[in-house]
């Protein structure tokens, strides 16, 4: 009786263990089989691997083409792990399964600090590696030297709940046992972490892929899974070293297939072709909201709040809409603040490749390079190799394709640190501005800084985009340098998440007499307008394909998003430099708010005056309304009046005149009756052998 309550007992605390990790076993690729000899091992804490394998010193080993089998790069020593018990081991055998700890686990933000203060890390990490340091005293030389050797043992893994901070990858490094088993293209045993919940500790789960006889060599697939040929190459460079002189640099716009299939993944279902729909006079459209902002600075009497989403006419929703087919079938007229399809524009990844769209598949100068991890890395690491070869600087920096805040965010210029990024999350890699344009601070020298746009997609057919005149700036605390890239406060400008550190506010009002003082040959008037048409050229592209492969133009959508950027210095064919904006990330407008200080949008401002630029074949058709007298000119002379129908003339005789009654609620100074939002759409078109540009709010002739 009493077996039978152990038993009982035993199956009740397997069924628990099965309950909590059944899904993380599967997805490690563990074989059931060792399911139950795992469980007894985790929770006894079992480290029986000495008594079935041994490490052996391997003076010298001849290069094996077949196998593809290499020691670690680095070791001056090379080792091996063999089956050292006699009977051998059998893949059979439920117990055939083995735990390997983790002698190093950190988050790449913490990992110098951890070297410099964890008592012992250093001198065991730079053993481990083979690395010549015999002192006591932690040598910055060697902290380096770890952190350049350690993406040749690194492993991962991703915590699959928690916060966003809590769910950025973890790196370790295993024991001097686990990091000894060497690679093969045929391996004798996998390997795979697995977090254990009891202990709240993540382990190595060891297996054979079939039968060892005793003195058999332990090898494992470091590119385990992959079935690219060239891909596997690459991911096997930090090991193998390969050329890869076939492949070219050159990136293609991804298929069909790869929109199609976000769309996909995103669950989301496009809309029906509906017909705009005209807002009543005197309307009052009821919203329904869950966003505190919105609901504590819209005060128009046009609006009133609903708690209730199926009688609103506006939804300005917190999460991504999925169903638009629904919407549009049974709902058309309500209005939403977000586009189908948008993601073309708010991942990195297709913000790549839709920037290059804008110059017929090459890349937007505007947009520093930047390669996909996922699908792009045979080509850059092509680039790359090209770039080592001509001596030019090769920094770059790695970034999630759908985080923001610098989250899971790298800088370096060691190939191999970059390569291994692809084993965590999907990532881009974009070239690191080495020569940004710079701010003083007068309390800390030449900092890097970056600056946010809010832009209103007010169409996308016809494509109408605005731009709030009001933008926001982000400064570094450090002096730059290329260098110490692991020191968030000199390379990083988003201060507002992290603690303690000082955050660097200042009004953009206040910034552009600072900014043209420390660059007077840089009005930023002409920097502005750099900046707006390369918003105009990203919406062009982004609009210029249907959906999926582009927005979708939902004539009930409307949306704001934040775009960051920077200013680097480049080089004219004549020699002139000049300041060239990099777009760095266009986000979604319910992540956009974090970077606002003083002056925030007022909703309730939003329906003074209304703007629009139409295009109808050769035509632009402008529209102006007010409730109230309004002018407005321009340094080159344009005037107009709201006082009767009116043209728009330039001293040379060039005349516009309206045509189609488009409507846009741009914001509104407190302290002028001027539009805030400038108009960012763009047109050229031939007039008595001139071109006529609409862009930034002004028409002037070319």
């Amino acid at each position: 009786m009493q077996n039978g309550n152990v038993n009982g007992e035993e199956d009740e605390a397997y069924q628990l263990f099965l309950s909590q990790h059944s899904a993380a076993l599967k997805a490690a690729r563990i074989p059931p089989l060792y399911w139950k000899s795992l469980h007894l091992k985790l929770a006894s804490e079992v480290f029986d691997a000495g008594e079935v394998f041994g490490i052996m010193q391997v003076e010298e080993e001849d290069e094996d083409e077949e196998n593809e089998r290499r020691v670690n790069p680095g070791d001056e020593v090379a080792y091996k792990v063999i089956v050292t018990r006699e009977s051998g081991l059998q893949a059979a055998d439920p117990t055939s399964v083995f735990l390997v700890d983790h002698a190093w686990t950190y988050r790449v933000e913490s990992a110098r600090q951890q070297l410099l203060e964890i008592p012992g890390l250093l001198i065991r990490m730079a053993s481990l590696m083979g690395l010549p340091f015999h002192g006591e005293a932690p040598d910055p030389d060697i902290v380096d030297l770890v952190l350049d050797n350690m993406w040749k043992y690194n492993q991962t893994y991703q915590l699959s709940q928690g916060s966003a901070e809590e769910k950025v990858p973890v790196w370790y490094i295993m024991d001097e046992f686990g990091s000894r088993v060497q690679h093969s293209s045929q391996p004798t045993c996998c390997m795979a972490p697995l977090f254990y919940t009891p202990q709240q500790i993540a382990y190595s789960v060891l297996w054979p892929l079939q039968d060892l006889e005793n003195g058999d060599e332990v090898t494992r697939d470091f590119a385990y899974g992959e079935t690219d040929s060239l891909v596997r190459r690459c991911r096997l460079l930090p090991w193998v070293a390969d050329e890869l002189e076939a492949v070219s640099e050159d990136v293609q716009e991804p298929s069909d297939l790869y929109y199609e299939t976000i769309l996909q993944e995103n669950k989301e279902k496009l809309p029906v072709d509906i017909q705009p729909y005209c807002v009543p006079d005197g309307k009052v459209l009821k919203v329904y909201t869950e966003m505190k902002q919105v609901l504590d600075h819209l005060k128009n009497p046009r609006f009133q709040f609903t708690e209730n989403e199926e009688e609103a006419d506006v939804i300005w929703a917190f999460s991504h809409i999925r169903d638009y087919r629904k919407l549009s079938e049974e709902r058309p007229h309500v209005l939403l603040n977000q586009f189908p399809c948008e993601t073309v524009l708010t991942t990195k990844d297709c913000l790549a490749s839709v920037a290059r769209r804008s110059k017929g598949g090459q890349e937007a100068p505007w947009l520093p390079k930047t390669f996909n991890l996922q699908t792009e890395l045979p080509q850059f690491i092509r680039h790359y190799l090209q770039r080592q070869e001509r001596g030019l600087d090769n920094h770059w920096i790695c970034k999630p394709w759908n985080l923001a805040r610098g989250l899971d965010t790298h800088i370096t210029n060691s190939l191999n640190y970059i390569i291994r990024q692809r084993e965590s999350t999907p990532k881009v890699v974009s070239k690191y501005l080495e020569d940004p344009v710079l701010f003083h601070r007068e309390e800390v020298g030449m900092v890097k800084f970056d600056i946010r746009y809010m832009v209103l997609l007010r169409s996308v057919e016809p494509l109408r985009l605005y731009a709030y005149d009001v933008f926001w700036l982000r400064f570094a605390n450090k002096p730059f340098s290329l260098d110490t890239f692991d020191d968030y406060q000199k390379h990083y400008t988003v201060m507002n998440y992290a603690a303690d550190v000082q955050l660097k506010q200042i009004h953009y009002d206040e910034f552009i007499p600072m900014f043209e003082s420390q660059y007077p040959q840089y009005p930023w008037k002409q920097v502005e307008a750099d900046i707006f048409k390369a918003f105009a050229e990203l919406f062009q592209a982004a609009s210029c394909r249907p959906a999926p492969y582009g927005i979708c133009g939902y004539p009930s959508s409307r949306a704001i998003y934040a775009i960051d950027l920077m200013l680097k210095w480049d080089q004219m064919t004549e020699g002139e430099r000049v300041m060239q904006p990099q777009i760095l990330e266009n986000s979604y407008c319910i992540r956009a708010t974090a970077a606002a200080i003083e002056k925030p949008v007022p909703c309730r401002d939003t329906h003074g005056v209304q703007i629009s630029i139409l295009r109808q074949g050769a035509k632009i058709g402008l529209h102006l309304s007010t409730k109230s007298d309004f002018n407005f000119s321009t340094k080159n002379g344009l005037h107009l009046s709201t006082k009767s129908d009116f043209n728009l003339s330039t001293k040379n005789g060039l005349h516009l005149s309206t045509m189609l009654p488009g409507m846009i609620n741009p914001m509104r100074s407190k302290d002028s009756a001027s539009h805030n939002f400038k108009t960012h759409y763009r047109e050229d078109f031939p007039m008595d052998n001139k071109r006529l540009q609409i862009s930034g709010g002004l028409a002037q002739a070319m």
